[in-house]
């Protein structure tokens, strides 16, 4: 049986992940990055929490040759998570959760989501550094909360 997941989602530290946010994130059991680590090291600190950490290729990760995209299945949904906007919906996706540019987003596109938990590192369009919680209930309910660093 499935349990409730605590899922923390970031986006977009280049090569910054403040003391503060490591700390916060202490409560998820797994965190989402939706990349632009930009330098390997910066992921060490993330390392050493107890949650799973899924990674993949942003437009500034020169060091790394991970995935593009990834397609994750939790409780019942099944999320994408990408760094750059989505061009297309693929059928059966709850929502598409990406970074990028460096803002929250959170918008009802009818047969899914897109989710953006905004930027830990230079936000944009009168935004706050920030990211999300992402949970997701055992029965497959699941809400988004942004959180201000």
């Amino acid at each position: 049986m499935p349990n409730d997941l605590i899922i923390a989602v970031i986006s977009d530290t280049h090569n910054h992940l403040p003391e503060a946010l490591v700390d916060r994130l202490s409560p998820a059991e797994e965190i989402w990055h939706l990349d632009d680590v930009c330098r390997p090291e910066t992921l060490e600190k993330l390392d050493e929490l107890p949650a799973d950490r899924f990674t993949f290729q942003g437009n500034n990760d020169p060091y790394f040759h991970w995935e593009e995209r990834l397609t994750l299945e939790r409780n019942g949904l099944c999320f994408q998570l990408q760094h750059l906007p989505h061009q297309s919906i693929p059928p059966k996706l709850t929502a598409i959760l990406f970074g990028h540019l460096h803002y929250p987003i959170k918008e009802d596109l009818g047969r899914a989501w897109t989710l953006n938990p905004g930027v830990i590192t230079g936000p944009r369009k009168q935004s706050q550094s920030s990211f999300a919680w992402l949970r997701i209930s055992s029965v497959g309910d699941w809400t988004w909360e942004l959180e201000t660093l």
